[in-house]
């Protein structure tokens, strides 16, 4: 029996069990949900390793627990906290485009259908679907009774004379709306798109960037807290087990890189949240046709920064919100410093 027989043997019965995987859990034949399941399946073997090491090293710590358990439970309760906030976001659809375009017909329809059986107008109390757009002088809210296709609400959002190709997405055909984009990793156009996280495989955007802040955010806690925890670790028992003390230092050392990373990026993604920007504006603003005349240091989209924060956090009225393109005047009102005047009076804010 050769070496090539033996290969082919193997790599067969490797075959049969990957096909009955996949007949059993079809999710895995996609490559792309494979590879997403990987790397759930790392993000979680990582904390629990980071976390088991330190329970089964330290005694100090598990007689701490027996003094003083409500030090480890909230621990256990951020850890576990944390790792739901990873799955939720995940899970999270970013606001996609075409679900927002279909919702909307749909809506029509539904509302058309009411109007001929009534032969009255539908009622602007019976639309469940509420699209919020900032208009360039005043918000409105289109109400899906409004009989409006989508294509007339995103013509509105841009300014006369604007052609047709500069809001229609070349990839799927469909109109965009400004800040949207079309993802290639997921295939489609994304409201108000930030980036495509790898990591929780799915995009950044306008339906979960504020639970992508909160993992972030609980996550830089939990690193923060777990690397506190390995010092003292290292502080009480030094030298008394070599290999301990090495597999102690090395995680900490990767602990302390991870935790600057997360610290660099929960700061940036406030700072997006406050002057209401998206990391791919930021990075490619002199790209986007809509942002190359607007000076750097103006943010077209801002309506200051305790409104950016409210509509970031609590404004969860509409299922979709999108934002008209700015006025000439209002980039102008923009570009003028703040004076002290404007300070006292919150203009800023």
């Amino acid at each position: 029996m050769t070496i090539v027989s033996i290969c082919r043997f193997v790599r067969d019965i490797w075959d049969r069990a990957m096909d009955r995987c996949y007949h059993h859990f079809p999710c895995l034949s996609d490559p792309v949900r494979r590879s997403s399941l990987g790397l759930k399946l790392a993000l979680v073997t990582l904390h629990l390793i980071y976390a088991g090491i330190l329970f089964l090293f330290d005694g100090g710590l598990i007689e701490k627990t027996k003094q003083e358990p409500w030090y480890t439970s909230l621990y256990l309760f951020l850890f576990f906290a944390t790792l739901v906030q990873y799955f939720i976001t995940s899970s999270s659809s970013p606001g996609y485009v075409i679900d927002a375009m279909r919702a909307m017909n749909e809506a029509n329809s539904r509302m058309q259908k009411a109007s001929m059986a009534s032969k009255q107008p539908a009622s602007s109390n019976n639309g469940s679907l509420v699209i919020t757009v900032d208009g360039s002088q005043s918000g409105r809210n289109l109400l899906a009774s409004n009989s409006m296709s989508w294509s007339k609400l995103v013509m509105d959002m841009y300014p006369p004379g604007t052609s047709a190709r500069t809001w229609t997405c070349s990839y799927c055909n469909v109109e965009q709306p400004p800040r949207a984009k079309h993802c290639h990793d997921c295939d489609k156009c994304v409201l108000q798109f930030d980036h495509h996280c790898v990591w929780l495989g799915t995009c950044i955007g306008q339906g979960n960037h504020c639970r992508f802040w909160w993992y972030i955010c609980e996550e830089t806690a939990l690193c923060l807290w777990t690397g506190i925890l390995y010092i003292s670790y290292l502080k009480a028992y030094i030298s008394r087990a070599w290999w301990k003390d090495a597999v102690m230092i090395v995680l900490l050392i990767t602990l302390s890189i991870s935790l600057i990373f997360l610290l660099l990026l929960l700061i940036f993604h406030s700072y997006l949240i406050l002057t209401n920007q998206t990391t791919y504006e930021l990075v490619r603003r002199r790209r986007i046709p809509y942002l190359r005349g607007i000076p750097e240091r103006v943010y077209p989209f801002s309506k200051g920064v305790c409104t950016n924060l409210y509509d970031f956090c609590c404004a969860q009225g509409s299922i979709y919100k999108m934002e008209s393109l700015p006025t000439a005047q209002e980039i102008q009102e923009k570009s003028t410093p703040y004076s002290c005047l404007d300070v006292m009076t919150c203009r800023c804010c």
